[in-house]
């Protein structure tokens, strides 16, 4: 039986995915920082009396000795690791760049950026010791070089993001064809994100924002149905999995037109 391994996972996006695993026969890692999650994520799992183990870690994606302590610990329980996913990430207070507080500048580039590249960089020799594995990255706001006032540290860490998961498939297709890099761009997802900065300061919406956000955005139980999908049945490195591609988004603004929108914030 197969492992996946979600960074933050007990709620939202992360989450999603996880369950869908879950439902596939695989073994589940629940990882994240909220203990109460954790457990309510774990618990929600278990009523659902399927075959795969479910282990829960309460980590710090951007602690070495944490998550090596971690890996360890998942393959002495479960022998492989083979799918990982840095989903983990923090939303920053929308305020321009120089009334950013250097404190808050730090944490966003250290859990949206360094830890992707840390957690990546730790779980490579596994993969390479399985010569198998699959290590994916989420991107966000900024991977395509779009800048809006507010997200700018973090467009600027989700653009290294895509740079870094470039660089490394490139690195590992020199290695092993059995180890596949990839790209997850889910678009605009409404969850708990949206509305909570990296201090858990509410975020206020302007109307303009929702009104993008009802006509583009999903939940993400619907975006990880196609996110998980793909990733179960790909061989191929250097991929990417793209849920609001321009089409789509067309498509949704032209329907909009005609009254054809979500309401997700009554």
């Amino acid at each position: 039986m197969k492992t996946v391994v979600i960074t933050g996972s007990a709620k939202g996006f992360g989450y999603a995915m996880l369950k869908l695993f879950y439902e596939k026969d695989f073994n589940v890692v629940i990882v994240d920082v909220d203990e109460k999650s954790l457990n309510a994520a774990k618990k929600e799992l278990e009523s659902l009396n399927l075959k795969g183990k479910i282990l829960t870690y309460k980590v710090d994606i951007t602690n070495e000795n944490e998550v090596s302590k971690m890996i360890e610990d998942i393959i002495k329980n479960n022998k492989t690791i083979d799918i990982w996913i840095n989903n983990a990430g923090v939303n920053q207070p929308s305020i321009p760049i120089w009334c950013l507080d250097s404190k808050v500048i730090n944490r966003l580039i250290d859990i949206d950026l360094k830890g992707t590249i840390l957690c990546s960089k730790l779980i490579m020799p596994i993969m390479l010791k399985q010569n198998s594995g699959q290590i994916y990255n989420v991107e966000g706001y900024g991977s395509n070089d779009a800048t809006m006032m507010g997200l700018s540290i973090y467009g600027t860490s989700k653009r290294a993001v895509t740079y870094f998961t470039e660089a490394l498939a490139k690195e590992v297709s020199g290695v092993s064809k059995n180890i596949y890099i990839g790209k997850i761009t889910p678009g605009i997802m409404i969850t708990n994100f949206i509305g909570n900065d990296v201090s858990n300061n509410r975020i206020e919406l302007s109307e303009k924002t929702k009104n993008v956000y009802n006509i583009l955005g999903d939940r993400p139980e619907t975006i990880a149905k196609f996110m998980v999908d793909r990733i179960v049945n790909n061989n191929k490195n250097n991929v990417k999995f793209a849920w609001l591609t321009n089409r789509r988004a067309m498509g949704r603004f032209i329907k909009a037109l005609f009254g054809k929108k979500n309401n997700f914030f009554e």
